[in-house]
């Protein structure tokens, strides 16, 4: 218990002291608590007066060193904050407060206690109250110790997360310095793969060495901590901003290039770090996790990387689409648009693609350059595929149903190369064939060169297994991956598709044409058919189909549209064939759209 002048020693007795309006049995009850307590008066002139204590009373406050004179004691502190908690309390009981904390002493030989007040009767116009003393200095102490390991790292020494997102907190709470501060994230890459092959021993003096390693290349003032298995955080001040940043991060890169000798071994880390600047008022957690993404970042980058908003923004909305997707598939709430195919000597519609359109009750139309690549992020791309693959094919179905015959229509299904990574292809398409009695040969599935290029063994066999069901295999985006001559003349495709941005600057570019008649000129060597996206023009058109192009597609003739539009679309062009003399009226038949 702190007072405002130092404490003299004084003798008392070992027994209460019997003061004003106290009995004998009352000191006898006093001296029988097995706390340490006094009784505490306040007189008519507002003085504090001690009537009598407990041994107990003396020990707690000095520590043992009963020779102190408690009168004394509580003279010495009536003028500071014990006193004035006492004469609040005296002077209202029912609305004071009646406990209080209060620690004496500094460093290890801090104190710690909990004054506690309780009314008693008065004499006269003399208000008492019993006061008890507890001390907490070893319960306080532990308290800290916990604390303290609950704060740092046990293997290298250095503050944990915790520690650290208190730093940052702290930090950015404080108005006059937030803004000139920056979080540096620092993630060992393939640690896990040392850690596996080495053992954990060489793992942990990895650790030891690269946060040494880390402490000799720090500041006055920076603050280093650990903040997961291979992850190290440092708070530092940045005078010159974003770009002052930049070069602490790469002088610290610098600093990890050199390689670290563990077990008679040279061994070489990389370590991505990602950066966010501080903010006043912003939530610790929140800016760590900012650092944490523009780690993420620095691993695509291959370099330091500043956190930017707009980038978690996007990442969030990837996140929150996601989730949403995953509801989506599970309500049937996703549809499939159709846009014609058309051959373009005759202007006849052949087939039609299959595309997935997303309504969102909420977010309206979501593209599917967008949720297309969280699908396949998140795995749900192998749920998507299914449901569109069963979707086309229930479409075609009904078409035939709604016009009494098969119709010389083929359905054009995307599949994403990871379909053909995780999932059983042919199995799948086998499946949805069966279910809606469809032939093998009016179904197209198309796939991008990626789908080859990632694992062209497995590739191999899927595609020999869709080809066992009679359907046909399209290259999508033609000539904007990695393919080679290779994989086309080895492989079982049917039919090549010109990427659109080639198509689309055919008229004004000598390249784009130059391109064209080069895979042109390819299919026809390979015995495959082609199919140019994107065309909006008659003059593109006719130009491709006098170049030899079998089949296009774009606004020029229709976007996609819903089933029931689509097969309108193909009734008309039927009957305005039919009219212009282009095909003669016979039966319809089965009509197979693969390879010559």
């Amino acid at each position: 218990m702190q007072a405002t002048v130092p404490l003299q020693p004084a003798p008392v007795a070992s027994a209460p002291r019997n003061g004003r309006g106290m009995s004998v049995e009352d000191c006898q009850l006093l001296a029988a608590l097995p706390i340490a307590a006094g009784v505490v008066h306040l007189d008519e002139e507002g003085e504090l007066g001690l009537d009598a204590w407990n041994p107990k009373f003396i020990e707690t406050i000095t520590g043992g060193q009963l020779h102190l004179d408690a009168r004394a004691i509580l003279k010495a502190a009536a003028g500071g904050p014990i006193g004035a908690f006492l004469k609040a309390y005296l002077a209202d009981p029912a609305n004071a407060p009646d406990e209080m904390e209060r620690q004496d002493g500094s460093g290890v030989h801090r104190r710690y206690f909990r004054l506690k007040a309780a009314p008693l009767g008065g004499a006269g116009a003399m208000r008492r109250c019993l006061l008890s003393l507890v001390e907490e200095t070893q319960e306080k102490r532990t308290q800290e110790h916990l604390r303290n390991q609950m704060l740092q790292c046990s293997l290298t020494g250095l503050p944990n997360r915790l520690a650290f997102t208190d730093a940052i907190e702290a930090v950015a709470g404080d108005k006059a310095r937030a803004d000139g501060y920056a979080i540096l994230l620092v993630d060992l890459l393939r640690f896990s793969r040392i850690n596996q092959s080495m053992g954990s021993v060489v793992g942990d003096e990895l650790l030891i060495s690269f946060a040494s390693r880390l402490v000799g290349g720090l500041r006055d003032g920076d603050m280093l901590a650990r903040v997961g298995g291979n992850e190290f955080g440092i708070l530092f001040s940045v005078k010159g901003g974003a770009g002052d940043a930049v070069r602490a991060a790469e002088r610290i890169a610098r600093l990890i290039e050199e390689p670290f000798t563990l077990s008679d071994l040279d061994i070489r880390v990389d370590g991505a770090i990602g950066i966010a600047l501080l903010s006043h008022g912003e939530d610790g957690e929140e800016l760590f996790r900012n650092a944490q993404f523009a780690v993420k970042q620095a691993k695509l980058a291959g370099k330091p990387t500043i956190y930017e908003p707009e980038q978690a923004v996007a990442a969030r909305r990837r996140f929150s689409i996601e989730t949403e997707l995953r509801r989506a598939l599970e309500r049937d709430e996703l549809d499939l648009a159709y846009q014609p195919l058309i051959e373009l000597k005759t202007g006849r519609v052949t087939g039609f693609e299959a595309l997935a359109r997303w309504n969102h009750a909420e977010r309206g139309e979501i593209g599917p350059s967008e949720f297309i690549p969280v699908a396949e992020e998140s795995g749900l791309i192998l749920e998507l595929g299914r449901w569109a693959m069963d979707k086309a094919a229930r479409t075609l179905s009904g078409w035939d149903n709604a016009e009494g015959q098969v119709l010389p229509i083929n359905l054009s299904v995307n599949l994403s190369a990871i379909q053909v990574a995780r999932d059983n292809v042919s199995e799948m398409v086998g499946t949805t064939l069966r279910t809606h009695k469809i032939g093998g040969e009016r179904l197209t599935i198309e796939l991008t060169e990626s789908a080859i290029v990632q694992d062209p063994a497995r590739a191999t066999k899927v595609f020999e297994a869709i080809k066992g069901l009679d359907a046909n295999l399209a290259m999508d985006d033609f000539g904007t991956g990695y393919s080679s001559l290779a994989y086309l003349q080895r492989l079982p495709i049917d039919l090549l598709k010109i990427d659109q941005r080639f198509i689309k600057g055919m008229l004004s570019d000598r390249d784009s044409i130059a391109i064209v008649r080069a895979i042109l000129g390819l299919a026809d060597a390979l015995g495959m058919k082609t199919t140019a996206e994107g065309i909006e023009s008659v003059e593109l058109a006719t130009t491709l189909a006098g170049l030899g192009c079998a089949h296009g597609q774009g606004f020029h003739f229709s976007k996609a549209v819903d089933a029931k539009r689509a097969l309108a679309y193909w009734r008309a062009r039927e009957e305005k064939a039919l009219r212009e003399g282009t095909i003669a009226a016979s039966p319809i038949g089965r009509v197979r759209h693969g390879r010559a």
